[in-house]
């Protein structure tokens, strides 16, 4: 982790906090901020070696919250540079690829992107359309995605596709500048405003046979990432409750209605130990994930598991908030609304609160509601 343990709270309160809000309304990505988390050290998601900064997989999720807390866009950024397409080619890659392009992933010099999701599977990611052909030395892909964050942007983007010569997903690295790859960012978004996710259109994208991730041979190994990132999605989401939290204490505190301050009435008080009630129980959720994954007993079900209750419970606080601050919860300025909606994105992201259901009810039951 970074020398200073503090580091990702300073930046967040010196550098995101004061602009944040413009990026978000101009809907426009803040690189430079992207930049200065490989410059402090903060981009790895507890990966090791390769130029990865070392930090324990707790602290990885530390860094998570305190990056939400201030933006959930930057948040994801950091999520889909480290935990998504960085682990993707440190859990799947080559010697060779993980040489050439973690290190300079881990100092944000390089940008990547995973693209699993599809137009036309959400949820149902097992199912996917995109396709891989081997002609010779090269890969032809054709297929589409969607919601692919830094999807138009990316240096290299990890991109899953089924093989047709044995129908398994695959991973493969398209790089920057190959023809045929056409990603452009999805615009209106209500959510995650500050980070482009995009529509991306694949036509006979030919890409070298090195370009393959040799250890992806199976949507099953697309999983062991995908179990990784719902445990930071936990930890993401205690970062938005937190800050409705401190806002929502503040506003109450300083705001005075009928001669007082609107903490002095018990219904606000009752609202705000409800609230905190709440992040502590994500709070100790998102510890117990750091202590199993730092030990790699992390299993899917106690993943999904963290991710279901804390989204839930992020909405919870954080509709809260905006309804304690009355009118002035959907000003910017008062940091509510901003994290009011983004929450939505996390909610959704990486399994939706109804997969994570599924997933966890499968697991106490033994029975696949899924087929």
């Amino acid at each position: 982790m970074a020398r200073d343990s503090n580091q990702p709270r300073k930046f967040v309160e010196e550098e995101v906090l004061p602009v944040i809000n413009d990026y978000w309304e101009r809907a426009e990505v803040p690189l430079d901020l992207g930049r200065r988390l490989g410059e402090l050290g903060l981009v790895g998601d507890g990966l090791s070696g390769y130029g990865c900064p070392p930090m324990s997989k707790t602290a990885a999720g530390l860094i998570a919250m305190e990056l939400n807390r201030g933006d959930g866009s930057l948040g994801t950024f950091l999520g889909v540079q480290g935990g998504l397409a960085m682990r993707s080619i440190h859990m799947h890659g080559s010697e060779e690829q993980k040489q050439r392009w973690l290190p300079a992933m881990a100092r944000c010099e390089k940008l990547g992107a995973f693209a699993l999701t599809e137009p036309r599977h959400g949820s149902d990611s097992v199912s996917l359309e995109t396709e891989a052909r081997r002609e010779g030395d090269e890969y032809v892909i054709n297929g589409a995605k969607r919601w692919i964050g830094n999807g138009s942007l990316a240096d290299v983007v990890v991109l899953w596709a089924r093989d047709v010569e044995d129908m398994q997903v695959k991973g493969f690295l398209i790089e920057k500048g190959t023809p045929g790859y056409d990603g452009r960012a999805i615009p209106g978004k209500g959510a995650l405003r500050a980070l482009w996710q995009a529509d991306i259109d694949l036509t006979d994208v030919r890409i070298p046979v090195q370009n393959r991730l040799p250890r992806a041979n199976s949507f099953a190994d697309t999983a062991k990432v995908l179990k990784a990132t719902r445990a930071s999605c936990a930890w993401s989401a205690l970062g938005h409750a937190v800050a409705g939290y401190d806002a929502a204490l503040n506003y109450t505190s300083q705001r005075t209605q009928f001669g007082k301050p609107l903490a002095r009435f018990q219904i606000v008080q009752e609202k705000l130990v409800r609230m905190l009630c709440s992040i502590t129980a994500m709070q100790l959720y998102c510890l117990r994930i750091g202590e199993l994954d730092d030990t790699d007993e992390l299993s899917d079900t106690i993943a999904a598991l963290g991710k279901l209750n804390n989204t839930v419970k992020a909405k919870e606080v954080l509709s809260e908030a905006r309804n304690l601050l009355g009118g002035n919860g959907i000003l910017l300025e008062n940091h509510v609304i901003r994290h009011f909606t983004d929450i939505e994105a996390i909610y959704t992201f990486e399994g939706t609160e109804s997969i994570q259901t599924l997933l966890v009810g499968r697991d106490i039951t033994g029975f696949s509601a899924f087929t």
